[in-house]
């Protein structure tokens, strides 16, 4: 039994795979960590093998902790991958794009796939169908931008996210509201009509916090997968435990 501990941007994410199948999950803030690793351990007492990922804000102290009760994998650029990274700088990549690309080769094998995580940032991940990562583009996430037009305007409020009525907005809340969403939302579409001009079999995978938010606003056909980045991380750990 595997544990799964994706600590992102805003949240740690811990997740329990059997058999590659996800039993369980949950999401907590990091000042949380310890008492919910205990918690989760004593819950899961056949938890044998964990794998960690974090964009660097888990301290030692945390991984100890871990690696006390579980054989431990931390995710970096060193760690065995099961596809060929062309990344022109494979160390900067990051480890939640390692995990989302992996699980597109667990399973879609043998496609052209483009990842699209809709999080902190939108991040575009795209693998050949020969196995070949390409590398992609990051942009800001929906809350980003929001949160982007309050920190550096005087009079712009910051909003919470909502899907805008019309493209033309009738007031500063609305205007806002129909820049920052239909924005983000014709990125996507432009993004991936790009893609398929030179691949037309592509496959296109949307995940990360907002992806139920745009699953439904974009033109293009995709498949909404919100776990995938977790699934990403348990093929690897099963990947690197063979």
């Amino acid at each position: 039994m595997n544990l799964i501990v994706d600590v992102g941007n805003t949240f740690v994410k811990f997740a329990i795979f059997k058999d590659g199948k996800l039993l369980d999950k949950i999401a907590f803030e990091l000042i949380e960590f310890k008492n919910r690793f205990k918690s989760y351990h004593k819950k899961y007492p056949d938890l044998t093998h964990c794998i960690i990922s974090s964009v660097g804000r888990l301290s030692k102290q945390h991984v100890k902790l871990v690696k006390e009760k579980l054989e431990i994998l931390e995710l970096d650029t060193a760690t065995k991958l099961p596809f060929k990274n062309s990344y022109k700088t494979p160390k900067t990549l990051g480890v939640d794009r390692i995990a989302l690309v992996s699980a597109s080769v667990q399973q879609y094998n043998d496609r052209n796939v483009l990842i699209i995580d809709a999080g902190t940032c939108i991040t575009y991940d795209f693998i050949t169908k020969e196995n070949e990562y390409l590398g992609g583009a990051i942009s800001p996430g929906i809350r980003l931008r929001y949160r982007t037009l309050n920190n550096l305007t005087a009079n712009l409020p910051l909003l919470e996210t909502h899907q805008p009525k019309s493209i033309i907005g009738n007031t500063t809340e609305t205007s806002i509201h129909s820049g920052v969403v239909t924005g983000a939302i014709k990125e996507i579409d432009g993004v991936i009509d790009e893609y398929l001009k030179k691949y037309p079999d592509l496959t296109v995978i949307l995940t990360g916090g907002d992806a139920k938010f745009l699953s439904n606003q974009l033109k293009n056909s995709i498949f909404a997968n919100s776990n995938f980045l977790l699934e990403g991380l348990n093929f690897i750990l099963e990947y690197n435990s063979k």
